[in-house]
């Protein structure tokens, strides 16, 4: 297959690479993909980081345990004894490689669906828009690609902490942390991000003692303060201890487990654990991608450079997903995906607004969130005005036994566009949506108020804040 030419040649199948390798044959682009992941049989495992080590088992996970943590202290207020329920954490982590397992091979089947000429190995990009296919046991060019496109969708990568190297067995890094057989006694996490927030909650449930040290100072300062400081206390409530300002320095290990030093506030400390996991952000994963020889802007921070409709500083190659600026979200680098397709294949197209892509932590209460924060619009000297309701208000809510948390609505002064909207509460991945579409196209806050909404719903919670926006609210004080 040496020299085989295509339309597009896309390097990467996650998010956003399967979804633009979809999109390019749909649009009639003779397509190819490469992509590297390899599940414990050594099979290709399309998807990338989201479906194999990211996203969706960490979803699979958060499900199991939060339904045994119900089991153990909810469903008694529902009038159900289950006893002393136990948790097989074997049966667990099967159902959660069950359901990757099915997705990736989904993805598989889409690509021969859509005859996507499919590449297990490394991809490489050449000059001259070639590519070459790397073969993963020899290191050794398998294949060469010409393609009039190319798309870079390598994903990203863990970031691993200067004297911290990862050992996958003391010092883990977010995979390791997902494929636990067992509960430590003592889980320390490194990092109070989305990703160490998920998974220091899974293991809490599941009977582990969980600390979070995280360097800076405010808990997950890109969300609303007040949606943060509640969020704090129900970790708080849930067994998670989170110390901020602490800055890991050194750990020593023995047979007992790790002695961590890090500083807080001037001093140096130390904290006993069975297990380390750092979750302290990821980064581009362009080792090896980028022939040396190749020309492609990248910045200091080692994404690559891009204009805003993902256009690379060579001429027909293109980047998308966590290799470009903008957040590593899988739905952006999606998104991101359409759009290139869309343009290479001369289809009238727009770029993405990244002030309307959703961000979720899928703790419990969920937090999910659009736009910019009080801060945030404070800091640009915007004048906006704000709604909220609670969902202890809310009837659904009430009956379902989940009351905790609000929603707000910010919209601007003077012409009342919706500019943000923050959630903390049961289901708010799937409220938010509404809040997308509204900020999307340029919604007002009365828009919002004045849409129907089924009763009894959570929905109605979005409705009920944008209304008290102007302090119209029917099921609050305003």
């Amino acid at each position: 297959m040496a020299n085989d030419h295509y339309d597009v040649i896309v390097i990467g199948a996650g998010p956003a690479g399967y979804v633009a390798a979809i999109r390019c044959t749909q649009l009639g682009l003779k397509t190819a993909c490469i992509d590297n992941w390899t599940d414990p049989e050594g099979n290709a495992s399309p998807g990338g980081t989201c479906l194999n080590v990211g996203c969706i088992p960490s979803k699979a996970l958060l499900e199991s345990s939060a339904l045994f943590a119900q089991a153990q202290n909810d469903l008694g207020q529902h009038g159900i004894s289950v006893g002393s329920p136990k948790m097989s954490i074997k049966t667990m982590q099967a159902r959660k490689d069950a359901v990757v397992g099915k997705l990736t091979s989904g993805i598989g089947q889409l690509f021969k669906a859509n005859k996507i000429t499919f590449f297990h190995g490394k991809g490489r990009v050449l000059p001259e828009r070639q590519v070459a296919v790397m073969d993963l046991n020899s290191g050794k060019i398998s294949d060469t690609l010409v393609g009039k496109n190319i798309i870079i969708a390598t994903g990203s990568t863990p970031v691993e902490l200067p004297g911290f190297k990862f050992d996958h067995k003391n010092i883990l890094d977010s995979a390791d942390t997902l494929a636990l057989k067992s509960a430590p006694k003592h889980l320390l996490i490194v990092g109070a991000g989305v990703i160490g927030l998920e998974l220091g909650s899974v293991w809490a449930r599941l009977g582990a003692k969980v600390t979070i040290l995280e360097a800076m100072d405010t808990l997950l300062p890109m969300v609303d303060g007040q949606v943060a400081r509640e969020a704090a206390r129900h970790f708080k409530k849930q067994g998670l201890e989170i110390i901020l300002g602490a800055k890991v320095s050194a750990y020593k290990s023995n047979q007992s487990g790790l002695t961590v030093d890090y500083e807080f506030k001037g001093e140096t400390r130390q904290i006993k654990a069975d297990k380390l996991a750092v979750m302290v952000g990821r980064r581009a994963n362009l080792d090896g991608v980028l022939a040396p020889d190749c020309v492609i802007e990248t910045t200091p921070q080692g994404q690559i450079v891009v204009n805003e409709f993902c256009q690379t500083s060579t001429s027909g190659v293109w980047a998308i997903g966590d290799v470009v600026r903008g957040p590593m979200l899988a739905h952006k680098g999606s998104e991101e995906g359409v759009l290139v397709a869309e343009s290479i294949a001369a289809r009238k197209t727009y770029a993405l607004d990244l002030q309307c892509i959703p961000s979720v932590i899928y703790t419990h209460p969920e937090i999910a969130w659009i736009g910019q924060t009080e801060a945030e619009l404070k800091e640009a000297n915007i004048e906006f005005a704000k709604g909220q309701f609670p969902f202890a208000a809310s009837g659904r809510a009430q009956a379902s036994g989940h009351t905790d948390g609000m929603i707000k609505v910010l919209s601007d002064k003077k012409t009342d566009r919706i500019l943000g909207v923050h959630m903390i509460g049961e289901h708010t991945s799937e409220l938010l949506a509404e809040a997308v579409f509204a900020m999307q196209y340029r919604g007002t806050a009365e828009d919002l108020g004045r849409t129907i909404h089924s009763h009894p719903s959570l929905s109605e919670t979005l409705k009920e804040a944008a209304l008290n926006v102007h302090k119209e609210a029917i099921h609050k004080m305003n």
